[in-house]
């Protein structure tokens, strides 16, 4: 379904209409034909259903109706932006399962009850990134003075996107996460951390890195491109 802003004319539009994709990107928005997902039923797409599914039972049997309404309560207060830029809130299961999921995905117990801070977690301006070809490793370089890396729970989730030819731009996925660093008390973590790639770490070649903050009372915050993430 495609997401319209209507004016005098259509001042945005992203999504699918008929045969046709609207989308955006940094040099402004284009229009492309809509290809359909090929479902071969591999096994990430088997973990992505079941991590959902896992989400959806833990929200209408595992959860109690004094959690989930605390979740709304956060989803009223927590402000999010939708594809066009405009403000918007998510309903209190959708920011539930936006945290349960990446929290299943990183091998995390995801939190049942709310947060009672009305906020998305920080991200990290200072993060940095470099592949080392010799060890196939990816170093993440991090703030650990940042609240996530001084308490238990607090992650720093680290995505991979697929190798692509250096003289490429511009790449949005897709997406693979490699892995975490998680937060202690005393010592912090430290930084910088390695991370075995998903995909092979080649000089011939750029990978894009991304992140996000998952805190130890659920918050999550927004995805978060790495500066200079060109790591091979």
């Amino acid at each position: 379904m495609a997401l319209l802003k209507l004016g005098p004319a259509v001042s945005g539009i992203s999504g699918s209409i008929g045969g046709t994709t609207f989308a955006r990107n940094r040099y402004g928005a284009y229009a492309r034909a809509r290809t359909k997902p090929v479902n071969t039923n591999s096994p990430r797409q088997q973990l992505v259903r079941s991590a959902m599914s896992a989400c959806r039972a833990l929200w209408f049997v595992t959860a109690t109706a004094a959690q989930r309404a605390a979740w709304g309560l956060y989803a009223q207060n927590v402000s999010m932006v939708n594809k066009l830029g405009e403000v918007m809130n998510l309903s209190g299961y959708n920011q539930f399962c936006r945290s349960a999921a990446a929290s299943l995905n990183a091998s995390k117990t995801p939190v049942l009850t709310a947060p009672t801070t009305f906020s998305l977690a920080e991200t990290d301006s200072t993060l940095a990134v470099e592949g080392d070809v010799s060890d196939q490793k990816v170093k993440v370089t991090f703030d650990n003075t940042k609240p996530w890396a001084n308490e238990v729970g607090g992650s720093l989730l680290i995505y991979q996107g697929a190798p692509q030819d250096k003289t490429r731009n511009f790449f949005n996925g897709p997406w693979r996460y490699i892995g975490k660093v998680d937060g202690a008390v005393t010592p912090a973590p430290t930084s910088p951390a390695s991370i075995n790639p998903a995909f092979p770490i080649n000089l011939n070649n750029r990978c894009d890195i991304k992140a996000r903050i998952l805190r130890a009372d659920g918050r999550l915050s927004n995805f978060f491109r790495v500066s200079g993430s060109t790591i091979a």
